[in-house]
C-alpha cells in the first residue's frame, strides 16, 4: 500500500534513505515471510462467490495467530486490514461483502508487522477463468515487476528501476501508473526514498547498500490516468481499462538485491498451480 500525495513525494524526495545493517535485514526476512505466507493462504480462497471481506477476515486470523497485525487497518482512516483491487481498481481498493465474479482480476495488498517490522507485498490473483487480455496485462506486470528488482545494485539510481520497468510495459503497449509509487520501508510503513517506476531526471536517488524499500509498478491496458472515488481511498483507472500490481519489498546488499517477500509455495504470477 502507498498512500502517496504530492507533497509526501516532496519530502521524500530530499529526505535521506534509512540505512539497515544486519538486524534490520533479519528484521525484514521475518515479516517479509510472513506477508508472503499470508497471500500464499489465499490462493485458494480466490473464488467465484468469495467476498473479499472474506479474505481480510482470514488475513486478521492468519497474523493474529503468528503474534503480527496489519499496517493497513485505521491507517490514516483506512477501514480494513488488506486491499483488494479487482478489475480497473488500480489500488486500495477497500474489501466489501460484494462476491467476486468469474473472471476477475484482483490484486491483493498486505502489509504485516511483525517485531515492529513491515512487510509489504502483493499480488495478482485470478477469479475462474480470465479473459486472454487481462492474463496477459498480469504477466506484463510480473515481468515489469521482476525487471525493477533486476536493476537493482548499489552504484545505480532508482532511474534504473524506473527504466526498467516503463521500457518493458510501453514496449507491451501498456501504460504506466505515475500517481502512486514504491516507498522505503522498515520500522516506518512509508519512509525514503521514493521508488518511481518511470524515468525522472528531475529525481534519481542513488542506491546504497542498506537501503530497504518497495517495487509496486501499476500497470494499465489502456492509459496511466486514474481518479480516487469518493471514499477517499479507491484509485481507479480514468478510461476503465484493466489494472494490475505486483509488489515486492527489496533491500539493497553490497552485491545486488535481496528480495524479502518471495512466495514459499513458489506462487509468483497466477494462474497458481495449488496442487503443486
Amino acid at each position: 500500500m502507498s498512500q502517496d500525495d504530492t507533497s509526501q513525494l516532496d519530502r521524500r524526495r530530499t529526505a535521506d534513505a534509512p540505512i539497515h545493517g544486519p538486524e534490520g535485514f533479519a528484521g525484514m526476512r521475518r515479516a517479509g515471510r510472513l506477508t508472503a505466507e499470508a497471500l500464499d493462504l489465499l490462493v485458494e480462497h480466490v473464488r467465484p462467490g468469495v467476498t473479499t471481506q472474506a479474505l481480510d477476515d482470514l488475513t486478521v486470523a492468519f497474523a493474529r495467530d503468528h503474534g503480527a497485525y496489519s499496517a493497513t487497518l485505521l491507517y490514516r482512516g483506512y477501514p480494513r486490514s488488506i486491499c483488494t483491487s479487482i478489475n480497473h481498481v488500480v489500488c486500495h481498493g477497500i474489501p466489501n461483502d460484494k462476491p467476486l465474479r468469474d473472471g476477475d482480476i484482483l490484486n491483493i495488498d498486505i502489509t504485516l508487522i511483525v517485531d515492529g517490522w513491515y512487510g509489504d507485498s502483493s499480488r495478482m490473483y485470478f477469479v475462474g477463468e480470465v479473459p486472454r487480455r487481462a492474463a496477459r496485462l498480469c504477466d506484463v506486470t510480473h515481468d515489469c515487476l521482476m525487471r525493477g528488482v533486476q536493476a537493482v545494485l548499489p552504484g545505480r539510481t532508482t532511474n534504473a528501476i524506473g527504466a526498467a520497468i516503463q521500457s518493458h510495459a510501453e514496449r507491451e503497449r501498456c501504460s504506466v501508473v505515475r500517481d502512486f509509487c514504491g516507498h522505503g520501508v522498515g520500522r516506518v510503513f512509508h519512509d525514503a526514498p521514493t521508488v518511481l517506476h518511470y524515468v525522472e531526471a528531475s529525481y534519481d536517488v542513488p542506491l546504497r547498500p542498506g537501503m530497504i524499500f518497495t517495487i509496486e509498478p501499476m500497470i494499465n491496458l489502456g492509459r496511466p490516468q486514474v481518479k480516487v472515488l469518493s471514499d477517499g481511498w479507491t484509485a481507479v483507472t480514468r478510461d476503465r481499462s484493466l489494472s494490475a500490481q505486483f509488489e515486492h519489498t527489496v533491500g539493497v546488499t553490497e552485491s545486488g538485491v535481496e528480495v524479502f517477500t518471495y512466495s514459499p509455495k513458489g506462487y509468483h504470477r497466477p494462474p497458481y498451480d495449488i496442487a503443486a
